[in-house]
């Protein structure tokens, strides 16, 4: 038995991978806090406050690399709107146009599905075969953005089938090496959820906003990334052409 352990450790220790390279953000200043960038491979959850334009940070996601953007929330000629208003280009982006297959019908009409398990199921389905097909197809750098997964969680589904949903996204993730950012709103869904794919991803980019007096302050916190060590202090950043790190980091 012993001798048989000690195979086993042994083949183990020889399959162990190299060390996955860092991809930038696309914030430099960013890039910097971290150490260079993030591991290739990684799953990001941006628990964001909805109040603060943390959306910003995903569209200068975009920027380094192939980017496959899921939106959910709105229908993308809104998003490139957005994006290019902010001095980004739009060449290297995908849109993946989950939001007019769930709340618009083929004729091009609003419609209500919400709380039909049937169709969030199939919505569901439909997300995860969009995203083995970029497995198929895709070779190179890539970023995978879904914006929001906060609209999956609020589907009225099981929590087993979320779970299939975060697997696959993990699973792709790690077989394309590339990074992926979900897009989550804080204080909208149950806790036991959240804290399952708090715990599943690699990485975990906390943006709050703070109001004290006449001023209001974008925070960006970073208590979890794997393969790496963690900040240990709040970034600040504001809006402006994209996202400014303040460096200084003052933090009383």
């Amino acid at each position: 038995m012993a001798d048989l352990m000690n195979l086993y450790q042994r083949d183990v220790i020889q399959e162990i991978p190299e060390p996955p390279p860092l991809y930038s953000t696309g914030i430099a200043a960013l890039d910097r806090s971290l150490g260079g960038g993030v591991p290739a491979g990684s799953v990001i959850y941006i628990l964001a406050d909805p109040e603060s334009m943390s959306e910003i940070f995903l569209y200068q996601f975009t920027q380094p690399r192939k980017t496959y953007y899921f939106t959910t929330e709105r229908r993308p000629q809104y998003l490139i709107q957005d994006i290019a208003s902010l001095g980004f280009k739009i060449d290297k982006i995908t849109f993946v146009d989950i939001y007019s297959e769930y709340y618009m019908s083929p004729q091009g009409e609003m419609i209500d599905n919400t709380g039909n398990e049937y169709i969030d199921a199939k919505i569901v389905e439909l997300t995860e075969e969009h995203l083995k097909n970029i497995q198929r197809i895709e070779e190179g750098e890539s970023n995978i953005i879904i914006d929001s997964f906060s609209f999956y969680l609020s589907l009225n589904l099981n929590p087993g089938r979320i779970k299939h949903l975060l697997n696959t996204i993990y699973e792709i993730t790690k077989s394309l090496r590339s990074l992926t950012y979900l897009y989550g709103l804080k204080d909208t869904h149950d806790r036991s959820i959240e804290h399952e794919i708090l715990k599943q991803c690699d990485a975990i980019f906390d943006i709050s906003l703070d109001k004290t007096g006449d001023r209001v302050q974008n925070k960006l916190a970073i208590p979890k990334i794997r393969g790496m060590v963690p900040t240990t202090e709040m970034i600040k950043f504001k809006v402006e052409d994209g996202i400014q790190i303040d460096t200084s980091r003052d933090i009383a």
